[in-house]
């Protein structure tokens, strides 16, 4: 088995690693959910709906989608180190472009989608990185808190709100992000971490239920993708004030990046109970199935008129319905540890996919009949993924009794 096995003492190495994954990822994701915060400042000036907001984060996830895999073949053939560095400085070329060159909607769409590679290689790299770099028994942990970065980047974005798009204008924000990407350069791996050459056995692969899997988690990410795009203009929407709107998205990321590194750690856990038994398993999919089911009653208190509901419905739909992916991440590195750049970028082109349907859908139904219609439809899928989950689940568990792990 490829993935790493150190002993304790590559332990802080271990977190130092995660804590660059972390650097990496954030900046990476950080533009488009830049983009979702600053909304009610951005279509003020540029002219446009929440329909137009919808348009430009699906067809940024789009594009993402299609570039997921050929960026995995090229970070597994380059390795971590080169493509992590690659990835920062493009995002804050990014940001740098968009707060000078922004200067109209078609504008705005078309700097954000020349950038959208920057998000998928940050993430494969990161994940290549963790792959290769951290021990096992810290794996579970280190994808936990390397997700932990979607949250930090909508915390940032939310706080951005507040402090600099009120203040001096949203154009510092893209400004200030930019330069923060920049200094994330000193977090990227020191050394390459690449591939062991090795190819998974025929018993490591699931793929159909990983196709299932896969699916579930698009529709769960495409939902959730809605939620750090949108909750602002929702509740402005409602008649709560942007600076208020926007630390309860930054109260929503806290929460969302605290249940994401809880997750990694019972990760651990659990397959430290487990390791005897030799087994692919698939605990970790039945805790996503539920964090996906609980989180859709978040999503359904967004559409209840009330700042008690707003509260209540952001904590669960952040800490739970959008608490899951280093789980998935995790599950995934585990079956196919030879190649878990290219095994994940494979589940990233469903949640990518998901990433472009879901906010099409959400701006529509926001503009054309109601940020609560759209809302009560966002907690019907997130059931619909749950359940879809479950049944993946129950496809990977007959995968591994057909086909048992050999001994590491």
């Amino acid at each position: 088995m490829s993935i790493a096995t150190e002993p304790d003492t590559a332990t802080p190495g271990a977190f130092r690693v995660a804590a660059g994954a972390v650097a990496v990822t954030t900046v990476s994701v950080l533009p488009v959910f830049l983009t979702g915060a600053l909304s009610v400042q951005l279509t003020a000036d540029l002219g446009f709906d929440p329909s137009g907001l919808g348009l430009v984060v699906a067809l940024y996830f789009g594009v993402s989608a299609f570039f997921s895999l050929p960026v995995g073949m090229v970070v597994e053939r380059f390795g971590s180190r080169v493509t992590s560095r690659i990835a920062v400085v493009g995002a804050a070329v990014l940001m740098a472009v968009l707060a000078v060159g922004a200067r109209s909607y078609g504008s705005l769409v078309a700097i954000l989608l020349c950038g959208a590679w920057c998000n998928v290689m940050g993430q494969l790299s990161s994940n290549l990185t963790l792959a290769r770099s951290v021990p096992e028994r810290r794996m579970g942990l280190s994808f936990g808190v390397k997700q932990a970065a979607i949250p930090t980047a909508t915390l940032l974005a939310g706080a951005a709100v507040p402090a600099v798009a009120l203040t001096v204008g949203w154009r510092w924000a893209y400004a200030i992000g930019a330069v923060l990407a920049l200094a994330a350069l000193t977090a990227t791996p020191r050394g390459n971490a690449a591939p062991d050459g090795g190819r998974p056995a025929p018993g490591q692969r699931a793929t159909a239920a990983l196709g299932v899997i896969g699916g579930a988690s698009g529709l769960a990410a495409g939902t959730a993708t809605a939620l750090g795009i949108f909750l602002v203009a929702s509740a402005v929407d409602r008649g709560v004030d942007p600076g208020l709107a926007g630390l309860v998205l930054t109260m929503g990321s806290v929460i969302g990046l605290a249940m994401r590194m809880f997750h990694g750690w019972w990760a651990d856990r659990r397959e430290e109970a487990r390791r005897t038994s030799q087994r692919r398993g698939g605990g970790h999919i039945g805790v996503v199935a539920i964090s996906l089911a609980l989180g859709a009653i978040g999503f359904g208190l967004l559409a209840v008129p009330g700042s008690s509901a707003l509260v209540v419905g952001t904590v669960l739909a952040f800490g739970l319905g959008w608490a899951w992916p280093g789980l998935l991440q995790f599950a995934v590195v585990r079956l196919n540890p030879s190649a878990p750049a290219a095994a994940t970028s494979i589940v990233q082109v469903g949640v990518y996919a998901g990433g472009f349907g879901g906010p099409i859908v959400f701006g529509w139904l926001a503009a054309h009949a109601s940020f609560p219609v759209a809302w009560s439809v966002a907690a019907v899928s997130m059931i619909v993924s749950a359940a879809l989950m479950v049944v993946g689940r129950r496809m990977l568990l007959a995968h591994a009794a057909r086909h048992p792990a050999p001994a590491s």
